[in-house]
């Protein structure tokens, strides 16, 4: 593994355990999916000045606009396989409304889920199964 993506992983490891709270981002404290990715990218320099605007919790229940898809995109490109460091989507209602950091275990990510905070999880466990949509890389190449 290269140096910026043990870095990418050793900065969202720091945030392990840090309750899930909506629209947070203050590690030990709360976090919500979105706001863990911009704190992980944006300690590693990779993603500076990234913002989530005001949304609601439940958005992508009623909208099939790709609002998570168009804020990654403007810092990531997709990649076929996964390596440490790099973003795995997932689609819950209508739309691209979750993602995680791919770990040296490619098999799993860290994440922050609703109800847990930031966990380590498997792709295809429980409450990820069957929602896997794409992998994409913040990672210079």
């Amino acid at each position: 593994m290269n140096s910026i993506r043990d870095q990418i992983v050793e900065v969202a490891l720091g945030w392990l355990h840090t309750p899930y709270h909506h629209h947070a981002r203050l590690k030990g404290v709360g976090v919500d999916c979105v706001q863990f990715l911009i704190a992980v990218f944006e300690e590693c320099q990779l993603a500076i000045g990234a913002e989530a605007n005001g949304y609601a919790q439940d958005w992508h229940l009623h909208r099939s606009e790709e609002k998570y898809l168009q804020g990654i995109q403007q810092y990531a490109r997709p990649v076929e396989t996964p390596e440490p460091g790099d973003i795995a989507l997932f689609k819950f209602g209508r739309c691209i409304s979750h993602a995680g950091i791919v770990l040296p275990d490619t098999k799993k990510i860290i994440h922050s889920y609703t109800g847990h905070g930031v966990i380590l999880s498997a792709l295809d466990g429980q409450e990820l199964g069957g929602r896997l949509h794409s992998f994409w890389t913040v990672v210079p190449s």
